[in-house]
């Protein structure tokens, strides 16, 4: 069936309009979709998604070209989900970060001043490091590299970055503490 009359299905919102659909644009779409997702599970259920939004935007849309239409519909629905799934990775990654230094880092439940103040504790404790110290801990803790990646990257054993990382959260600690910041 040609694009004009599958168009026509969904403007007469009749439901062979998506059997058509699928029938002549699926492994299509499904292409699109696995190729950004890198998964035929997700894959097939952005393309789901695809034939239902095309059910929702036509009418009052009316695409010229039904596959370009369909194609960019499974595109964004693809990026849109793999950007959600990286973001939930890197919030796995940064809860187990924060679990490292919840122990001396206060909740200043958005007190700015409070925020400030602990801002300018820790860059002044940072200075005070030596540039192995703060690279490790800087590394770690601003850019969230994990352990093997900083002892790759500066010819350290992982268990010295970890020792380094320990030594560096707890002096951080006293340094707060008598800085009158209440831990």
């Amino acid at each position: 069936m040609d694009d004009r009359k599958i168009v026509d299905l969904y403007f007469n919102r009749d439901e062979q309009a998506l059997l058509e659909t699928q029938s002549k644009y699926g492994a299509y779409l499904k292409s699109i979709a696995q190729r950004v997702l890198k998964s035929r599970q997700d894959a097939e259920e952005c393309v789901n998604d695809t034939y239902q939004r095309a059910w929702d935007s036509i009418p009052p849309n009316s695409p010229q070209r039904l596959s370009t239409y369909l194609g960019k519909i499974t595109r964004n629905l693809s990026i849109s989900r793999l950007t959600r799934e990286n973001a939930l990775k890197r919030n796995k990654k940064a809860q187990v970060l924060l679990s490292e230094v919840e122990e001396f880092i206060p909740d200043s439940r958005g007190d700015f001043s409070t925020d400030l103040e602990i801002k300018e504790a820790i860059s002044s404790f940072l200075n005070k490091l030596s540039v192995n110290e703060r690279v490790v801990f800087v590394r770690r803790y601003f850019y969230a590299s994990s352990v093997k990646e900083i002892a790759e990257d500066y010819c350290l054993s992982q268990s010295n970055v970890k020792v380094i990382l320990y030594r560096t959260r707890k002096n951080l600690k006293q340094f707060l503490e008598m800085e009158g910041i209440s831990v």
